[in-house]
């Protein structure tokens, strides 16, 4: 496992978990977001594929009121000739504070295959299972924390956290867990910007730099930079991170069933 940041070697900070209201939650169920993924190297700039993130929210027997996201990612036909995806991941999470309960993760990339099974236990333990490629499967338990989630669950709880709270320039921790091991890393509030996207508009933003968990396609030095819409849906519009060659950047192709109004579009 890699550290980054100010963290290693010293008791690590946990972000604030906190109960959010329904009035105040930044999504809600049905909500649809749809983003095109670009790959850049040199002269090449060429849009490759799309992501899709679905949220709803279910109730049952084991888990009571919680919200189920589907997160889809594949490359268009044509690019499958040269690096073919189908990724999938799936978290089921709290309504109230956003603490995941069950994750899952299947990825084929290329010749990349990785599996993960989480089951998040109420003493912030978690009961990992992973499966890299043809290797028989790998059972952990992790020993996380309150603010240790996964993937999904992540991009949520973010999108609710205070931000009148957050310090520009100043760091603050993320801990998530992925492919057997915990992450500990930070994100940082660079400020408010005018952004526009391709073939959307022009928008109020709030920008944000986090650091890149190192693996197959990423070095470790990278910081992955955010653009989220200035309003009360804070929804994610455009994204970019320099990998090991070239750069790869999303931005949003369709938006539905906010929660909130779209208040930070420039008419």
């Amino acid at each position: 496992m890699m550290l980054f940041g100010p963290f290693f070697g010293q008791v690590k900070p946990c972000a604030p978990v906190r109960v959010i209201s329904e009035e105040q939650r930044a999504f809600g169920d049905g909500e649809r977001l749809v983003y095109v993924i670009n790959y850049t190297w040199g002269m090449v700039k060429t849009d490759v594929g799309e992501a899709e993130v679905k949220l709803t929210q279910k109730r049952d027997s084991r888990y009571g009121e919680h919200f189920h996201s589907v997160i889809t990612g594949n490359t268009y036909r044509f690019y499958d000739v040269f690096f073919k995806v189908r990724d999938l991941f799936e978290s089921k999470f709290n309504t109230t504070n956003g603490r995941p309960f069950y994750f899952h993760r299947d990825i084929s990339e290329g010749k990349y295959r990785m599996k993960n099974s989480y089951s998040f236990n109420p003493d912030y333990s978690i009961q990992a299972r992973v499966e890299r490629k043809d290797d028989p499967p790998r059972d952990t338990l992790l020993i996380g924390r309150e603010c240790t989630f996964d993937l999904v669950s992540l991009f949520y709880f973010s999108r609710n956290l205070d931000f009148s709270k957050i310090p520009t320039g100043v760091e603050q921790p993320i801990s998530f867990a992925i492919d057997g091991d915990i992450f500990e890393l930070y994100y940082r509030f660079i400020g408010p910007e005018v952004k526009r996207v391709q073939g959307f508009g022009q928008f109020r933003t709030l920008k944000f730099a986090a650091r890149v968990v190192a693996g197959e396609v990423f070095s470790g030095k990278e910081e992955l930079i955010v653009w989220v819409t200035d309003d009360k849906n804070r929804v994610p519009l455009l994204f970019e991170t320099p990998i090991i060659v070239g750069k790869v950047t999303g931005r949003v192709k369709s938006l539905e069933n906010l929660k909130h109004p779209l208040t930070s579009k420039i008419r």
